[in-house]
């Protein structure tokens, strides 16, 4: 059994890792802020990519650690849990209305996503030719989503960008990631919580790592299956809480919008800087049984919330009893 020490390095990584991007990204924003962005850019860019930070680091790191199997299962493990537990979590407060456009734009978006990452493993892998793809894929969805923005008339009713709702619902959750009309603070304070932020952060996700892989090790089993569990369930918490707050408070379309939006952010964002960064392939685990299902996941979600325009409790706990399964059958308890 792991001891103490090592379960404690891993959480205090995690916990590192939530408290270093919120003042990252609180930095960010001020920054940005004294750019001259607008509050529309600040909210797509600065805060939908900054708030990833966790996941970022938990991958990048471990794939220079030599470590792909938490890197990738980090990923594809945080897309299962936002589409599972999340998702099933958020209908089972609140049965979530779903607009159907929006639904094949933005969940087409991510599923055609998880579609490109799954083709990848079988043939290039995480390169640096698909990372680059996967970089200009994600700009052009963000580009596209500004765009759709910044067209709309104020106060006109609008299907917001799942990129604009996973902005929406950080800012719901923490007010401090508002930008602001007139630039708040002095640029120097701005600065220090940025690379306090990063430092934090880059500490964060050492401590993970290293927990992470011992942890591993004690028990014998893969660092994939740590990354797709442990590892994913705790870089997904700032997304579970965000949803649930948003589904309590009557937003189902934030919460909805957050969970598509960060699968998007995970596959392109952070598979793509993973693979600039430390390239290699997709563990074979993966590749045949985590990847393929978490895309049958998006599938199944879009159908679900299809039918009646809706994600309901049923279904919602469906989703959260297919994960609590899956946890299971992957740890080994089942």
């Amino acid at each position: 059994m792991p001891s103490i020490t090592d379960i404690a390095i891993l959480l205090a990584g995690l916990v590192l890792l939530m408290v270093g991007g919120d003042v990252m990204v609180r930095g960010a924003v001020r920054l940005a802020e004294r750019l001259g962005l607008s509050a529309m850019l600040i909210g797509l860019v600065v805060v939908g990519l900054g708030t990833s930070s966790p996941e970022l680091a938990a991958s990048v790191q471990a794939a220079i650690a030599g470590s792909p199997g938490l890197a990738i299962g980090n990923i594809v493990g945080s897309n299962l849990a936002n589409l599972l537990l999340v998702l099933g979590a958020s209908a089972l407060i609140a049965p979530m209305l779903v607009e159907r456009n929006v639904l094949w734009r933005d969940g087409g978006v991510g599923l055609a996503a998880s579609l490109a990452f799954m083709a990848a493993s079988f043939t290039l892998g995480l390169d640096r030719i698909v990372a680059t793809i996967f970089m200009i894929g994600l700009a052009a969805y963000i580009y596209s989503a500004y765009r759709q923005e910044k067209v709309t008339p104020e106060g006109a009713q609008v299907d917001h960008s799942a990129a604009y709702d996973r902005a929406a619902a950080s800012e719901g959750f923490d007010p401090a990631l508002v930008p602001h009309d007139k630039p708040e603070g002095s640029l120097a304070v701005a600065v220090l919580l940025f690379v306090v932020g990063l430092a934090v952060i880059v500490g964060g996700g050492t401590l993970l790592v290293n927990g992470a892989v011992t942890i591993a090790s004690t028990l014998g089993v893969s660092e994939a299956v740590i990354g797709l569990t442990i590892v994913a369930v705790g870089t997904s918490a700032p997304e579970l809480v965000t949803s649930v707050i948003a589904a309590i408070r009557g937003q189902s379309e934030i919460a909805l919008g957050n969970v598509l939006g960060s699968n998007i952010y995970n596959l392109l964002f952070i598979g793509g800087v993973t693979g600039l960064v430390a390239p290699g392939g997709v563990p074979e685990k993966i590749a045949m049984f985590d990847l393929p299902l978490a895309t049958l996941a998006a599938f199944v979600v879009m159908i679900f919330a299809y039918t009646g325009g809706r994600l309901s409790r049923r279904e919602g706990g469906i989703l959260v009893v297919a994960y609590l399964a899956y946890t299971g059958f992957t740890s080994g308890l089942i």
